[in-house]
């Protein structure tokens, strides 16, 4: 299939990847599944509560969406590229529905429920793995599937600060195992608009030998191995202030309208750098940004040692979200660098590994918080992350003969 015409030097603008019909459906898709999990995360929390009364266990079923992500990425990835792509995400979808729907079953009890959580979290990254593939293949390789990317990250962060206020209203009215049949029929949902709103496409490797030598794991490629730890280790640092958001509330005497402003800074800078990087910069220019970007997105995190009041630590919780923007440009490096036939699986790995290092990096931060103080652990993560981004940067640069980075990162 010929990719979407589009231009190396002029922005291609949001607007022409939503003129794609596919991409449509793939978005719409998105869009009621994000806000279908928030609904089912808050509600399966409180209901787990219910039964227990246990704050440990309700906190419990926020942890076991992020770490059995490890498990569906290592064991499952390579799902993505064996079947057709359509395949997987409808499958994957009735999947997720089947376990919501079984949460619903008035003698399911806590036991069952945490079991049903982690099978969520084992197929999310083989369907995330699979949609991001799938994006290559509808939008092409260039400018419009960064830009495709792009507008999922910001469905996904816009999601937390919409979802959440959802659910907890639509927990007012009904009881929690009724709001999760909201979740179930957002996964029919999906599974119908990809099921009928994209093309069936062949699987991208039938069998292992369909690979080409010394290219059948995506981790056995330098390049390849750098840029996902580009995706994840700036990650684990990231989550640090929103960790610990909290108790840093706690510590200003901000309350709980303080706690909801600092929950919300980072996704709103995140959406704020990247709306302005797909919309007003060329696609060489978020390449040649992408790097500088990487060494200063955590810096602002070092204010912290400056104990600054609510706004002031809001300020520069804003300005490093918006440098996460770096991930424009770091999306054209991976898809670039990633053989077609290996797609699925790799970026099935990136999904993975990206929420395995969140939820560790937000235990750590409890921990290092516990230790050292709220204010000198995010001080800490801004330093000691810094430091990795700009050893990371080094390492992109040391691999770029082999699409060319180098020349878009300087110009030449």
């Amino acid at each position: 299939m010929s990719a979407p015409p589009q231009t190396a030097s002029a922005p291609a603008g949001y607007g022409r990847v939503f003129a794609v019909p596919e991409f449509r459906a793939v978005f719409a898709a998105h869009v009621l599944s994000m806000l279908g999990v928030i609904v089912s995360e808050i509600a399966l929390s409180v209901l787990v509560y219910d039964l227990t009364r246990s704050p440990l266990l309700s906190a419990l079923t926020f942890a076991l969406g992020f770490l059995p992500y490890a498990v569906g990425g290592a064991l499952l990835a390579p799902v993505a590229d064996r079947f057709p792509p359509r395949r997987v995400l409808v499958a994957c979808d009735l999947v997720c529905a089947g376990c919501v729907a079984a949460m619903t079953v008035p003698g399911a009890g806590t036991g069952l429920l945490l079991a049903l959580r982690c099978a969520l979290a084992v197929v999310s990254p083989v369907f995330a793995g699979t949609r991001m593939a799938t994006l290559a293949d509808v939008l092409g390789d260039g400018d419009l599937f960064v830009l495709g990317r792009s507008l999922l990250r910001i469905v996904a962060q816009s999601a937390l600060l919409v979802g959440y206020g959802l659910g907890g209203l639509l927990l007012t009215v009904v009881p929690p195992r009724q709001a999760l049949l909201v979740t179930v029929t957002t996964f029919l949902a999906s599974a119908a608009l990809l099921r009928c709103g994209t093309r069936p496409r062949p699987a991208r490797t039938r069998d292992r030998g369909d690979a080409p030598p010394g290219a059948r794991r995506p981790a056995g490629d330098r390049r390849i191995r750098v840029l996902l730890l580009v995706f994840w280790l700036p990650a684990a640092f990231s989550v640090v202030p929103e960790a610990l958001a909290a108790p840093y509330a706690d510590v200003l005497g901000a309350g709980s309208g303080g706690l909801g402003l600092l929950m919300c800074a980072l996704p709103v800078g995140t959406v704020a750098g990247e709306l302005f990087a797909g919309a007003r910069l060329r696609p060489a220019a978020r390449e040649r940004v992408a790097l500088p970007l990487l060494c200063l997105t955590l810096l602002p995190y070092l204010g912290f040692a400056l104990r600054p009041g609510l706004v002031a630590s809001l300020l520069l919780l804003l300005v490093s979200g918006a440098g996460s923007a770096y991930t424009l440009g770091l999306d054209q490096w991976f898809v670039r660098a990633v053989p077609q036939e290996l797609r699925g699986r790799a970026m099935t790995v990136l999904s993975a590994g990206l929420m395995t290092v969140q939820g560790v990096g937000m235990a750590l931060a409890g921990v290092a918080a516990q230790a050292v103080g709220v204010r000198a652990a995010v001080t800490g993560a801004g330093a000691l992350g810094a430091l990795c981004c700009c050893g990371l940067a080094l390492a992109v640069r040391a691999t770029d003969g082999r699409d060319g980075a180098a020349r878009n990162m300087t110009g030449r």
